[in-house]
């Protein structure tokens, strides 16, 4: 019977001290959490210190001039261009291109039409005329093709009273500067039946060299320049001609 009550006796305090350590295993969990807990909060502490402006950093990095990159300063990076610059480099290209074809066309034109122009007019052999007004128009006649400019008065460019001027000055006579004064100088001529190469022709708008056969040499216009043309270029208006030499 003792035995029994001692089996008895060892069982409950078995079954007891089960309890207990069942009961206190939670709390020993829970402190444990709690601990685990309080020094994760405390192994990253707040920080109270004011950060720097990063992005104004990167943006005011500077680099010693004397830095070496392995050659990469020295590239010469092709500059790409969009599809609407290329295609306008290309209209401006085809513009181009047709301006200046254009402007040859024209040149030529007028080219030809000098061309005409001198072969519709009769030739005068000043080879066989002698006197100082047959040299004079010989001499003018080595102009021909010069540039017609407006105001000029020598091989640079001339216009019609320019050129008698500067032909003349060759020869030592000084003649005025306007074809209406030069229309006023030297000996009148009756009329055309008696004019000699070297004599002047001229009207208040137009001025020019006589050198035969009813031709004049003169400074035309911007197109045809400094070529021969026959009187018909004083367009039917009356002129006066003048003798100086």
């Amino acid at each position: 019977m003792t035995n029994v009550k001692n089996i008895i006796s060892t069982s409950v305090a078995v079954i007891a001290t089960g309890a207990m350590f069942a009961c206190v295993a939670p709390f020993a969990s829970a402190d444990s959490a709690q601990t685990s807990a309080v020094v994760s909060s405390r192994s990253f502490p707040k920080t109270s210190s004011v950060k720097k402006n990063l992005f104004a950093e990167s943006t005011s990095t500077s680099v010693d001039k004397n830095s070496k990159w392995g050659g990469i300063e020295t590239l010469d990076v092709p500059q790409t261009e969009s599809q609407a610059e290329k295609e306008a480099a290309a209209a401006a290209a085809a513009q181009k291109a047709a301006d200046e074809a254009a402007a040859a066309q024209s040149a030529a034109a007028a080219a030809a039409s000098r061309s005409e122009q001198r072969a519709s007019i009769p030739q005068v052999d000043l080879g066989k005329m002698t006197g100082t007004g047959a040299e004079l128009a010989s001499f003018s006649l080595k102009f021909q093709g010069y540039p017609y400019v407006a105001g000029g008065n020598t091989p640079a460019g001339w216009d019609c009273s320019g050129f008698v001027q500067y032909v003349f000055s060759q020869f030592g006579i000084s003649l005025p500067r306007t074809s209406g004064a030069q229309a006023t100088v030297g000996t009148p001529i009756a009329s055309l039946a008696d004019a000699k190469p070297g004599d002047i022709l001229a009207n208040g708008t137009h001025a020019a060299i006589y050198i035969g056969n009813g031709q004049v040499m003169n400074a035309m216009n911007p197109v045809q320049g400094t070529a021969v043309s026959g009187v018909s270029v004083f367009g039917g208006a009356g002129y006066s001609i003048r003798r100086v030499m």
